[in-house]
Order: C-alpha cells, then structure tokens, then sequence
C-alpha cells in the first residue's frame, strides 16, 4: 500500500503532493514502484494535528481518487469521517483505512456496511491532538487485542461483514515509542484474531528514536526507509498480508523475496486480502 498524502501538513513528506496533479502523478509513481494499493488521505494525523473541515478533505481527496480510480488503480481511502468514506467510494475507492476504527464516527460502520468495500480498523483511543497522552498499558499486546476485538463486534453488530475486516495495530498511534516493538515482534497474537493484519510503520517516529545519532536526535523521516523496509521484511515473514510505505519500490521487493523464500519452504502464505488477487501477487482489478 503506497501513501498518497494531499495534505500540506504530513510528517513525512512536508506536503509535497499536496497539489491535485502531484498527488495523482505520485500515485502513479508508486504504482511504478510496485504498490499494489495506493491509500489517499486528506488529513493528517501526525501528532499535534488538528482537524480539517470536512468540506476541505473532500475537496483534497476525491478528485485524486477519482483520477487514480479511472486508471484503473486500486484505491483505499484514508479518513475517519463516514461522508469522506461514502463520498469517496462512489468516486472509485475499494478500501477504507479508517485509523480510528470506527470511534471518530459513528456512521462509519453503517457505511462500510451498505457500500460492502474492505475496510481497515486500526487500533485507536483519540485524534492526534491527544493521542499522546493516552499511551497507558498493561501489556501492549493484550491490550490493542482486546480493542480491536471489541471493534469488530461492534462493525459484526452494525452489518459489516467479516470477510470485510482488515487489523491495523495503530503503530505510533497513542504508542511514541518503545510500545510499537511489541505489537510487531507479537504480531501472530493479532493474526490471530482471524482477520487480515496491515502493518504501518513507514517513516515513524519510533523507528527515528532507534535511528537516533550520536547527539540523541530523532532521525528525519527521510532517513527512516531503509528500516522501514527492514520492518516490511519482518511483517511480511511473520503473516502480514500488508504494509503501508511512503517508498515503495524497497518494500515490494521485501514482499517478493519474502514470498519466493516462503515458497521454497513449503511454508503456508496469507490468504489474500480484500482486493487483492494472490494467484498473481498484485492487486485485483
């Protein structure tokens, strides 16, 4: 899943494709790069964030997915208002990524449920503007298990249909730090819950405090993608049917040479994902 970002706010790329035209060029890009699913957001969620009108990221997000739609792309958007989600499946969108799993919206679910598209549910406790201060767990594993089950009870309850469910565990989300390493290095006790898992962990702050220089500072997120493609290569062994990158053409050979050593082995890969065809390793069109 590549990140189209229209946003002139992102952590991670400084609003670089904030333009219509750029952010529908990017996308292409990523398709280039190997992206099977190119994920378009309106609005940041990096920490500090605060909202945008809802007329603003419609604004923002629907022309790029419509574009990328027409090619032919398989396009997720990323937003938790539930009239950006509707809005945006009827200009083409397949996927919603909704990082807040319902909680920011109420009508979500009945959305995902009436239009049927795959939805992500990430792991969730507040919007950017507060979510750091709502990193409290027992164990961190446990903990976003037990969140995100209640989730999908509450999506089963208002019509969504299982085999419309993706796991996110919220990477950086309410989780500054050394929290995130659980959740990958323990990712089969999300798996499982059953469902498909996406991992996103491209860029984070978490893996610039493990890439800190001698000083102690943070590496840029620039410099963050030669670990994120080493997470994606962990991900990918460990079951995660997908990963979320801002740089793709290093994950999508990750995924490759993960998936070529898998099938020397013998071993048992993930079922594919909603909206993807697994027979040739690319997305469903």
């Amino acid at each position: 899943m590549g990140v189209v970002n229209v946003t002139p706010d992102s952590f991670s790329d400084g609003g670089e494709w904030y333009e219509p035209d750029a952010a529908v060029a990017h996308g292409r890009a990523l398709l280039d790069d190997g992206a099977d699913v190119l994920d378009v957001g309106g609005e940041s969620t990096r920490p500090g964030a605060g909202r945008v009108p809802v007329e603003e990221e419609l604004a923002r997000v629907l022309p790029v997915v419509a574009a990328l739609a027409a090619d032919g792309a398989v396009v997720s958007v990323d937003t938790t208002r539930a009239v950006v989600a509707e809005r945006a499946v009827a200009a083409g969108a397949r996927i919603v990524n909704d990082v807040s799993g319902g909680l920011a919206d109420p009508d979500m679910a009945g959305v995902v449920a009436r239009t049927g598209v795959a939805y992500v549910c990430m792991h969730w406790r507040g919007h950017a503007d507060v979510m750091d201060d709502l990193e409290r767990y027992d164990d961190v594993v446990a903990d976003v298990r037990a969140e995100l089950s209640a989730r999908v009870e509450a999506l089963l309850a208002a019509g969504v249909r299982r085999d419309q469910v993706v796991l996110d565990p919220g990477l950086g989300f309410s989780k500054a730090g050394s929290a995130n390493w659980p959740l990958l290095a323990r990712l089969g006790e999300l798996e499982e819950l059953g469902f498909p898992v996406l991992v996103g962990a491209s860029r984070k702050r978490f893996l610039g405090h493990l890439l800190a220089g001698p000083d102690g500072r943070p590496a840029p997120p620039l410099s963050r993608d030669d670990a994120t493609a080493a997470v994606t290569t962990l991900a990918a062994a460990a079951g995660a049917w997908c990963v979320r990158v801002h740089a793709v053409r290093a994950s999508a050979d990750a995924v490759r040479v993960v998936a070529a050593w898998q099938r020397a082995r013998g071993a048992t890969t993930p079922g594919p994902a909603p909206g993807r065809d697994d027979s040739t390793g690319r997305a469903a069109t």
